[in-house]
């Protein structure tokens, strides 16, 4: 195989807590799930063991020693003495918005090399995806899951149904270390509601378990941009079901049917980008193709 696609998924919290710290970095607890809008890594072998890493659609260039795609293909040239790779990135996650667009493409580099080179070992992928970003490793595989730790710690969720939710997105992203220094400033305990979500989808189905959405730095991402406000009370507007996903700015509306989410964009006045997207609660570490 020479060259490859991988499509990298971005993802939706559904809750997030922040149920403590440890050595400098913020524990969480999240219920979160794949959905179908992706960012396309293309990836071509090299005869040497340089990295080329080129973005199409990304709103502002990024230095390689930043940009988690570079890093992530790097880290995998080392760890298994491969050679390189061309890589282009088609981005279409907003940036900044929350959905895990750089951790999705970091997975998705390192799933197509891994491809590419015939590496199995997902015990060392997912190691070094680990110390790329905290929702990297998850992205591996995606899926429903329960979100530990630094969210390097996954527990797949059973029972899950499809979805569907209206993204709303500002057209100004929100940087997750500046969302939480606002939520260390405004110092509020917030209940959480990961396990209580997990207990009525046990009991109750999907829609009751999504009636829980709450996101503890939801205050902390309306400080750094306004706009987060208006998109949250945009969503409740069109569903009872609501919530912001990640550290911000994307805001989402569930619905049961992709029917009642085309007629609640077409029903959207505001001026935010929308998507109409479906969760994908089952894994999808094998949504590859080669070429």
């Amino acid at each position: 195989m020479e060259r490859i696609a991988v499509n990298a998924y971005a993802k939706v919290n559904f809750t997030l807590d922040v149920v403590g710290s440890a050595d400098g970095y913020h524990l969480i607890d999240s219920l979160v799930c794949t959905i179908d809008l992706y960012d396309v890594v293309r990836a071509r072998r090299r005869r040497d063991a340089e990295v080329c890493v080129r973005m199409r659609g990304m709103p502002y260039p990024l230095p390689p020693e930043k940009n988690n795609a570079y890093r992530a293909a790097a880290a995998f040239v080392s760890a298994f003495a491969t050679s390189g790779a061309d890589i282009l990135i088609e981005k279409r996650i907003p940036v900044g918005g929350g959905l895990g667009g750089s951790s999705a493409d970091a997975a998705g580099v390192l799933r197509a090399l891994a491809a590419l080179y015939g590496i199995a070992d997902r015990t060392a992928l997912k190691a070094l995806a680990d110390g790329l970003g905290s929702d990297t490793g998850y992205l591996l595989a995606g899926g429903c899951a329960r979100m530990t730790g630094r969210g390097e710690q996954i527990a797949p969720v059973i029972g899950m149904k499809p979805v569907w939710l209206l993204l709303i997105c500002p057209k100004r992203g929100v940087s997750a270390a500046a969302c939480y220094r606002e939520y260390d400033m405004v110092g509020k305990a917030y209940p959480p509601q990961t396990g209580h979500a997990l207990r009525l989808l046990r009991e109750e189905g999907t829609m009751s378990a999504l009636g829980c959405c709450c996101n503890a730095l939801t205050e902390g991402a309306v400080r750094c941009n306004a706009a987060v406000a208006r998109a949250l009370e945009e969503a409740r507007r069109l569903s009872s079901v609501a919530g912001m996903s990640g550290s911000g700015s994307a805001c989402f509306a569930v619905f049961e049917t992709k029917e009642a989410c085309l007629e609640a964009r077409t029903a959207y006045r505001g001026d935010f980008r929308t998507y109409c997207v479906r969760t994908l609660p089952g894994q999808i570490q094998r949504a590859f193709r080669g070429k």
